[in-house]
């Protein structure tokens, strides 16, 4: 219910009750307070920069909402930027218009069997040209280096995934969404683990979740050279797991076109000008999405994706979702959803699913919201060019 405290102001809700405002992408009553509570934190941040921006699909994450925009001076929180630096998505449009039930079935069967998905890494270190340039100080990177070439091209688990569908431009096109592994979540527990130490000797008053680094530290730049590198192993991984898919098309299928590869990240921080100040943005669980700037925001494995370009909002940091965001913990989706019914929604849409345990149940099309009011909620953000429906789906 709108207040003096929570009003709608061209379009979107501003909470006005902190330090700074909290400007939001959907109604207050949509956002878990979880979530909302932590995005109060973020605002009364001292560094802080002009307001927190909330996209559509926020939920709680640890420290930061996923789906949260933050942009700071002189100081980088490890934690605002998330243990899976540089996950993202990327897209690749096939020449084919369309692909039997029986051939479908035969591609999902080879990127299985040649990409490991869970815990799963490969037995053997992939070829190092597949590994991005280490240049400059990266003492995590090194000690994670040799397992992290096991790494490379696996897909991992929760959310991530690898999906076939059908594009609203007539092609079938390839998504995949993953990160940086082991690599990424070792390289961002351990700079966090320094910015706590370093904010308690310093006696700095802001949540040990939110622990900084600052501009003025030796840690900074450690962190800024290795956090950088995992968003490039990330985009590594993603590209190597597209050769695989790329394989199984052309095992199949012979003579296959590919054109109109698409990369965005939705975790990682950046230096960028806004609103005439040069910042340190924060995008965790939230794509880049300046004017023209392509990008994807998919829904769950039984709805439909979003290939997309931004329309340069600076309320929002130039950002947008990267996703329908959960509407539901994973612990609560496998205990409340009806296992059968989420399956027959599934095949009642001729997708190929994941769902094959109830533990599975989280990443079920039931535990996420709906795509289509994510998406009228950022309609000035964003400018749908291609919707995708799925047709086939690998999860972690």
């Amino acid at each position: 219910m709108e207040n003096q405290d929570v009003v709608r102001v061209d379009g979107i809700t501003v909470v006005k009750t902190e330090k700074l405002p909290i400007k939001l992408w959907l109604e207050i009553d949509q956002v878990d307070e979880g979530a909302l509570e932590q995005a109060r934190n973020l605002a009364n941040l001292p560094f802080a920069f002009r307001h927190i921006a909330i996209m559509p699909d926020t939920h709680q994450g640890y420290g930061m909402p996923i789906g949260a925009v933050l942009a700071t001076r002189d100081v980088v929180i490890p934690n605002a930027v998330g243990v899976d630096i540089g996950c993202g998505m990327c897209s690749l449009r096939t020449d084919l218009e369309h692909v039997e039930a029986r051939d479908l079935k035969k591609i999902m069967q080879i990127i299985r069997a040649t990409v490991p998905v869970g815990f799963e890494h490969h037995e053997t270190p992939r070829d190092e040209a597949w590994m991005p340039d280490r240049t400059g100080d990266l003492p995590i990177v090194e000690q994670e280096y040799a397992s992290a070439l096991h790494q490379v091209g696996t897909l991992g688990g929760g959310n991530h995934f690898i999906e076939i569908q059908k594009g609203s431009d007539g092609y079938i096109w390839i998504m995949i969404h993953s990160g940086s592994r082991n690599v990424g979540f070792t390289v961002a527990n351990h700079y966090n683990d320094i910015a706590v130490r370093k904010n308690e000797a310093d006696g700095v008053a802001v949540p040990r979740d939110l622990a900084h680094i600052p501009a003025s530290s030796g840690y900074f730049d450690l962190y800024w050279n290795e956090m950088n590198y995992c968003v490039d192993f990330a985009l590594a991984n993603r590209m190597l797991m597209m050769e695989r898919a790329k394989s199984a098309f052309t095992e199949v299928l012979f003579e296959v076109g590919f054109a109109d590869f698409i990369n965005t990240p939705h975790n990682f921080a950046a230096e960028e000008e806004h609103f005439g100040e040069t910042v340190i943005v924060h995008r965790k669980g939230a794509t880049r999405a300046r004017k023209g700037e392509w990008g994807m925001i998919p829904g769950s494995q039984g709805t439909r994706s979003f290939l997309v370009t931004g329309k340069g909002e600076a309320r929002s940091f130039e950002s947008c979702s990267h996703g329908a965001g959960r509407i539901m913990s994973r612990a609560q989706a496998r205990k409340t959803l009806d296992m059968q019914q989420q399956i027959a929604l599934l095949e009642s849409r001729g997708i190929l699913h994941a769902l094959r345990h109830r533990r599975d149940l989280d990443e079920a099309p039931g535990s996420y919201k709906d795509i289509d009011e994510v998406m009228r909620n950022q309609a000035d953000l964003v400018e749908v060019q291609i919707e995708l429906q799925p047709l086939a789906v690998i999860k972690g």
